[in-house]
């Protein structure tokens, strides 16, 4: 961290987070994500898959609230960040 500092690497709202469990808090989200993409037949080209996963985590982050502006239940704002965050027309 220093050295990021010596040669101003780091923007200034950087902040340095020293958790010592922090795969306990990343585990349970990715548990989700395996168990679906574990029912799929599989993507045939890693672009497919990369996109597929994007997909998978934008949903999960809308569903559960953590996206700005978005409540947790509100279907109509979770369906228009997904079409903004994949540019897809309605």
């Amino acid at each position: 961290m220093a050295t990021l500092k010596d040669d101003e690497t780091s923007v200034q709202e950087t902040r340095l987070r020293q958790v010592k469990d922090r795969n306990k808090i990343i585990e349970p989200d990715h548990r989700h994500i395996e168990r679906m993409t574990r029912a799929m037949m599989g993507c045939e080209t890693f672009n497919s898959a990369r996109k597929t996963l994007r997909g998978i985590e934008a949903m999960n982050i809308a569903r559960k609230g953590q996206v700005q502006g978005i409540k947790q239940r509100d279907s109509v704002s979770q369906v228009k960040f997904i079409e903004t965050l994949f540019g897809i027309a309605t």
